[in-house]
């Protein structure tokens, strides 16, 4: 989180002057991937920090694997006003087999962005379902115009299945090719054929925002949180809508974000004081800076009523993160992240031409199976 270290240092400056049993000292390790393995070597080295920020897909395994300490005692001695206030989907985030190993505090629901004037143009409306995303899709592009962006992306994707009332999970085993994910796939890839949508790995990011700014794409689904770096692209007015929801009453979002948890190896004072920091993160005033700073969305509901005025000026983002109230938690199996990377491998293979959305899934989920 580099882009607001300064914010999280601020917060670490204030705790430590608040009181004199604990020191916090923010250290940043890049993003969650990088992050992975570094916060493994510290644990096998016996050195692990007291608090680290784990991915929602990296979670479930370090947990199943012993990394991460048991919190479930040490939060039944919160206070209910606390722990009952998170949204339901959000704590149940920070739970694997039934026991808490992550408390809840940066988490974000997928939306759609888009190029405010380019639609208002040519008189299209922010489209609301997945069927409505692809007709406006067809309406705006032509020359080297592909109006949306179809990242290779494991979460947006979940998104979009989710939107359709399906899963990529069926218990404990993967659901790769289920039939809401071949239906996915397979209008991404048809847009991508038609050259209505313009196909993009994660690698791609800067390039993608770059033709985003220009005009060349006029969609991109991506994290709300993204919305405090998208609004400074020049040339254009950003607007921002909920995830297109293609199943009305069976549609959810998947939470983005991550969980913090005191890995393995720690003391009993030193999980004592990630968990005062933990709640010195989580009093409402500073969430609702937290949020108002970086766009997340806010984990517990008694934050709303602080961002009222934030919310009548920034009308898009109240909708975007009403989203929570039909959020759930990732996949809480441990090899869960693995078939993250099969499905990006998937969404790509199909949506660049070289295997229909029907075989590239069905790969994934052999691949999964093994």
């Amino acid at each position: 989180m580099t882009g607001v270290q300064d914010t999280v240092n601020g917060y670490a400056q204030a705790f430590n002057k608040a009181q004199s049993a604990y020191e916090i000292v923010p250290v940043s390790q890049g993003n969650y991937r990088e992050l992975q393995p570094k916060l493994e070597a510290a644990i096998r080295a016996g050195t692990p920090p007291a608090l680290a920020q784990v991915e929602f897909t990296q979670f479930p395994a370090l947990a199943a694997g012993g990394q991460l300490l048991d919190l479930t005692s040490a939060v039944a001695a919160l206070p209910g006003g606390l722990t009952g206030d998170f949204y339901p989907a959000v704590w149940k985030s920070g739970q694997f087999g039934g026991r808490q190993y992550g408390l809840p505090w940066n988490v974000s629901v997928p939306v759609l962005m888009y190029n405010a004037g380019a639609l208002k143009k040519a008189g299209v409306k922010a489209p609301g379902s997945w069927a409505e995303l692809e007709a406006a899709a067809a309406r705006l592009a032509g020359g080297s115009k592909r109006p949306l962006v179809a990242v290779a992306d494991a979460w947006t994707f979940e998104a979009n299945v989710l939107s359709r009332g399906g899963a990529l999970v069926d218990g404990t085993k993967p659901a790769l090719n289920s039939p809401d994910a071949v239906e996915a796939l397979t209008q991404l890839a048809r847009m991508s054929a038609a050259k209505t949508a313009q196909p993009r790995t994660l690698n791609d990011a800067t390039r993608a925002a770059f033709d985003f700014a220009r005009g060349q794409n006029v969609f991109a689904l991506a994290s709300v949180a993204n919305w405090i770096d998208a609004r400074k692209l020049p040339f254009f007015d950003l607007g921002i809508a909920p995830f297109p929801c293609e199943k009305p009453g069976a549609c959810s979002v998947p939470l983005g974000g991550a969980t913090l948890s005191v890995p393995r190896g720690n003391s009993a004072a030193a999980q004592a004081g990630a968990l005062a920091f933990w709640q010195f993160l989580n009093e409402p005033a500073r969430l609702a800076n937290w949020v108002q700073v970086t766009a997340y969305a806010p984990p517990r509901k008694a934050v709303t009523p602080l961002l009222e005025g934030w919310y009548t000026k920034n009308p898009q983002l109240r909708a975007a993160h009403a989203q929570l109230n039909r959020a759930v938690p990732r996949p809480a199996v441990p090899a869960y992240e693995g078939w993250t990377r099969l499905l990006e491998d998937a969404i790509n293979r199909a949506t660049t031409g070289k295997q229909s959305a029907r075989a590239a899934l069905d790969e994934a989920q052999r691949q999964a199976l093994k």
